[in-house]
């Protein structure tokens, strides 16, 4: 019994390792194929992720590409535009420099009597250049009146000898002392001494003779202000300055009303010599139609002349002619009848060389 247990054990293990084995290399077979089919798979999904990614590299390396050049672009032009606005503040800093200049200038200029007149004056011929005016034939300067020896700064020469004075000096000192200090009470000082520095000098114009017929002026005289800001001033601050100077005659004039000035003076010029002109076109006009009238006569002289020679003419080359022609065909006839033979003319004489 013992024996034969001991061989069903043997026989046992030798089946169930055999078993085990077969069990075993079939497992092995089947994780294998298994294996192989899923590693044939895994490799299809990985090449198509690949394939994908490789896509989404792509598409992100031109979305990169786009925006580095989106940055360069923009780096361009920040330069740029940081190159103009450097360029603009330096421009901006050299014009302030400039205006501040200008400014010192103006105010040396204003402080200035002498200069302040010369400046006035130069305003003045800026005006009249870009009115169109010449010196000496629409305008004299610093022409002295010989009725009262006065000496205005310009004279305007108006039609039949018509003249219009103009003074360039003005009282500026208060107002550049208005904009220069800051108190509001030394202001409001300065402003108002401004306004009765402009009234005197007004009732200054008026003594000086400027109106006067024997020197065949207008009634009135221009008082030039050479700045628009100026005479801005006076119109807001006090009104009747102007019409206290228009019941004196005295015109206010500033760089634009001078020359609105100027375009009606030089229109009214312009009318009055056309109207000359016209004057002697038709007086031209009259000794043209006098001579046009002497030669319509002589016209129809030699028309009733030519019309008595076109008759004769006529008379002759009709009546004369059929006259003349039918004698010589009695003659013709006459010869043939006698049997006169027409004499041939005589040869020329051949001259020997």
């Amino acid at each position: 019994m013992q024996a034969v247990v001991e061989r069903l054990k043997d026989s046992f293990s030798t089946l169930s390792l055999d078993a085990l084995s077969k069990n075993t290399e079939a497992f092995l077979k089947l994780a294998n194929e298994t294996l192989a089919v899923q590693t044939k798979s895994g490799e299809k999904e990985l090449e198509g992720k690949k394939r994908l990614i490789d896509q989404s590299l792509e598409g992100m390396k031109k979305e990169m590409e786009d925006v580095q050049n989106l940055v360069k672009t923009f780096e361009k032009d920040r330069e740029k535009k940081f190159g103009e606005l450097s360029a603009q503040l330096k421009s901006a800093a050299e014009q302030t420099g400039k205006l501040q200049e200008t400014t010192n200038q103006l105010r040396m200029v204003l402080s200035n009597p002498k200069a302040r007149g010369q400046w006035g004056e130069r305003m003045a011929e800026d005006v009249l250049r870009l009115a169109g005016f010449t010196e000496g034939i629409n305008y004299e300067k610093q022409k002295v009146l010989e009725a009262t020896a006065t000496r205005p700064d310009y004279t305007f020469l108006l039609p039949q000898g018509l003249k219009l004075n103009m003074d360039v000096k003005f009282p500026l000192d208060n107002y550049v002392s208005y904009l220069e200090t800051e108190n509001l009470s030394e202001k409001e000082k300065c402003k108002s001494q401004f306004l009765r520095d402009v009234n005197d000098r007004i009732k200054e114009v008026t003594t000086r003779d400027y109106i006067n017929p024997e020197e065949h002026t207008v009634d009135y005289v221009l008082v030039f202000i050479p700045n628009e800001q100026v005479y801005a001033f006076i119109q807001e601050s006090d009104r009747s300055v102007t019409d206290e100077a228009l019941k004196n005659k005295v015109i206010l004039c500033s760089p634009v009303t001078l020359y609105a000035i100027l375009a009606i003076i030089r229109q009214a010029v312009d009318n009055f010599n056309l109207e000359k002109t016209a004057a002697q076109i038709l007086s031209l006009l009259g000794a043209f139609n006098k001579q046009y009238k002497l030669f319509c006569e002589s016209m129809d002289k030699m028309g009733r002349r030519i019309d008595e020679a076109r008759t004769e003419f006529v008379h002759l080359t009709s009546t004369r002619r059929n006259q003349l022609e039918k004698s010589l065909q009695q003659i013709e006839e006459l010869r043939q009848q006698r049997g006169i033979s027409v004499a041939s003319p005589e040869p020329k004489a051949i001259r020997k060389e």
